[in-house]
C-alpha cells in the first residue's frame, strides 16, 4: 500500500499548489506539524481519515477527491 500512500500525498500536493497554498501555510490551518505535512505528501505516511478530512476542508474540496483512483496505485 505504499503506492497508496504516494499517489494520495501526491493528490495532496497538486491540489494545495493549484489553490495557491504554501505546504507550511496548509501544516498550520490543519494542526499538523510542518514535518509531518511534508512526509504525507511524500507518502512516507499513511493518514487517518480525520486529516484527510481537515487537509480537504482547507482545500476546499471533497475527500473523495484527494483519493487516488485504482488505476493510479
Amino acid at each position: 500500500m505504499d503506492n497508496l500512500a504516494k499517489a494520495l500525498g501526491e493528490r495532496i500536493r497538486t491540489r494545495r499548489k493549484a489553490c495557491g497554498i504554501s505546504q507550511d501555510v496548509l501544516a498550520v490551518a490543519c494542526s499538523i506539524d510542518r514535518s509531518y505535512m511534508g512526509r504525507i505528501e511524500r507518502g512516507e505516511v499513511n493518514i487517518s481519515v480525520e486529516k484527510l478530512y481537515r487537509i480537504a476542508g482547507e482545500l476546499a474540496c471533497k475527500p473523495s477527491s484527494l483519493l487516488p483512483k485504482l488505476s493510479e496505485i
